[in-house]
């Protein structure tokens, strides 16, 4: 069987985003590895409490030879408008998950609404990666 173990947000600045994540958002840090060998490449991973099996990794955009310089900048052009990719996030209480990030310093793009899946509102991280927060209150899920 196949699981998702990582999926990636492209960030400007490493030490930036693990600030937002832990100290904002509340997500611990899964792994922080630089190794010197590979040009100091940084692995950067956070993840929600309590959902050990799955990380986020907050890498950093690369330079050549990994991208060309023009290929960095179209990820920092997406990033900066808000579709270099979504994080889906659940909770089982929309507005009281709303507030409390927002006590944090979380600043939020659309507050809680009802929507026809449940309650939904969504913010961006410092470099520009869309997240939506979602009290889901019908199953979403289909069978084959």
């Amino acid at each position: 069987m196949m699981r998702i173990a990582n999926a990636q947000v492209w960030v400007h600045d490493q030490d930036e985003a693990l600030a937002f994540y832990t100290e904002k958002l509340g997500m611990e840090v899964r792994s922080d590895v630089t190794l010197p060998e590979m040009g100091d490449f940084r692995w950067l991973a956070v993840g929600p409490v309590g959902q050990e099996d799955m990380s986020i990794v907050l890498m950093a955009i690369p330079g050549p030879p990994m991208l060309d310089d023009e290929t960095a900048e179209q990820i920092r052009t997406l990033m900066a408008k808000g579709f270099a990719g979504t994080v889906f996030l659940t909770t089982d209480d929309c507005q009281a998950s709303y507030d409390e990030l927002r006590a944090r310093g979380v600043e939020f793009s659309e507050a809680p609404e009802e929507r026809p899946y449940g309650i939904d509102c969504g913010f961006r991280d410092p470099s520009g990666n869309s997240f939506r927060l979602t009290q889901v209150t019908i199953n979403l899920q289909t069978t084959a």
